[in-house]
């Protein structure tokens, strides 16, 4: 069963949170982040992208690069900028979307869980974005940035946080960059508290949504400490690590489209010609098409857009993975007919999120950069649990989660 535990978060004061807040640290590169932090010394990149410190083309995995991060942590709290809570809490944090609204909960997650399975992955990880984050948690004995969790609806946590959604919050903003509201109050009630931590502890799972990498890197650091420490314990605070869960029913999983550079020799007639073997092929002309179901697609190319249906036969209902479009467009078009065979590496093939929308693939086709777009019907939150409680992984760029959670509201001290 899951165990969560409150904590003492690290947080602005409510008429600095604009100034702090961010966006995580992966959604940008160096160059983005310095553009956005400006000349706002407050803001959190200084610590999540501390490259942006030191001058143009500085390596961010350079060791002076993580040693300014926790620098820069030292200076916010000396500041003031950044303040612990007194007492342990959790938190509730609201995101709002195109009008749809989704409440998570501040907690922290136990190490245990994630090493013994009980928080379930679908993604694999790599160890070279695992050290870095490792490095990152290590230098600054915190988790700065929050993992992205989902667990089964549960009702009385529901009516909890929903009673707390109708109080003033605590901080209550609008991102710049996207438009999205964001949202947080403080749960410091003993009697909601412990009922929190009781209603997780009847979870058999929790299912990382978003932040594989932050999620192993957390936990691997947490128990680094603990094999470290002759007099562990078992209830130190490296034991936990920061996480925002939400209900599996309110998350929204976007598409998660492909752009290729090239059609492996093939003319455009050749290439709708070959797809015609796996595939039933309807050209829908020049106005954008999105997939309306599973198992079709989009494509977009040479100024037209297509239908893609994929033919009975040509994959397995009871497969769990092969049943997934990424899967099948992996397998018959990018695999088969394009030669593309490794997603992460083959520099041919790049990623758009669908929060961009199918006008992102048309442009960055009609520019000449790419050839053709692939736009996929989103996969469920439930296809994700399933593959995650089967213990499968899901393929390379599946899933894309929207929105995003904001930097800086809450940081979790690891002692």
């Amino acid at each position: 069963m899951a165990i969560v535990k409150p904590f003492r978060g690290i947080r602005p004061p409510k008429e600095l949170v604009e100034e702090v807040e961010s966006r995580p640290y992966d959604v940008l590169d160096s160059e983005e982040a310095r553009a956005e932090a400006g000349d706002n010394e407050k803001s959190l990149y200084h610590i999540i992208k501390p490259e942006i410190d030191f001058p143009a083309g500085t390596s961010e995995y350079d060791p002076q690069v993580y040693e300014r991060a926790a620098e820069n942590f030292r200076k916010f709290m000396k500041n003031g900028w950044l303040v612990q809570d007194d007492k342990e809490l959790y938190y509730v944090y609201a995101q709002t979307m195109n009008g749809k609204t989704q409440y998570g909960l501040v907690v922290g997650a136990y190490v245990e869980d994630y090493m013994s399975g009980i928080i379930k992955k679908h993604e694999l990880t790599r160890s070279d974005k695992e050290e870095d984050r490792m490095k990152h948690v290590r230098v600054n004995d915190a988790n700065i940035e929050p993992v992205f969790f989902a667990y089964p609806d549960d009702a009385v946590i529901d009516a909890l946080v929903a009673r707390y959604a109708a109080s003033e919050p605590e901080y209550d903003f609008i991102a710049p960059i996207d438009g999205f509201r964001h949202r947080l109050w403080i749960v410091s009630e003993d009697a909601d508290i412990q009922t929190i931590t009781e209603q997780f502890a009847k979870m058999p799972h929790m299912y990382i949504a978003d932040g594989h990498h932050r999620s192993a890197a957390a936990a691997l650091v947490g128990a680094e400490k603990a094999a470290q420490n002759p007099e562990h314990r078992g209830d130190e605070e490296y034991n936990y690590f920061m996480a925002v869960c939400f209900p599996a029913s309110q998350l929204t999983v976007l598409d998660y489209n492909r752009v290729v550079k090239d059609l492996n020799g093939m003319s455009a007639t050749e290439f709708i010609e070959a797809l015609r073997k796996n595939f039933c092929v309807e050209l829908k002309g020049k106005d954008e098409y999105r997939p309306a179901e599973l198992h079709e697609f989009s494509l977009y190319l040479e100024g037209q857009w297509y239908s893609l249906k994929a033919k009975e036969g040509t994959y397995d209902d009871n497969d769990p993975i092969g049943v997934l479009d990424v899967s099948i467009s992996s397998r018959l078009i990018l695999d088969e007919l394009l030669g593309i065979k490794d997603l992460r590496r083959d520099k041919r093939i790049d990623f758009v999120g669908g929060l961009r929308g199918l006008g992102e693939l048309k442009r960055r086709v009609d520019s000449g950069e790419m050839k053709m777009a692939l736009a996929l019907y989103p996969v469920s939150m439930k296809q994700i649990m399933d593959i995650a409680d089967s213990g499968n992984i899901m393929p390379p760029k599946a899933t894309w989660f929207e929105p995003k959670l904001r930097s800086g509201l809450v940081i979790h001290k690891l002692s």
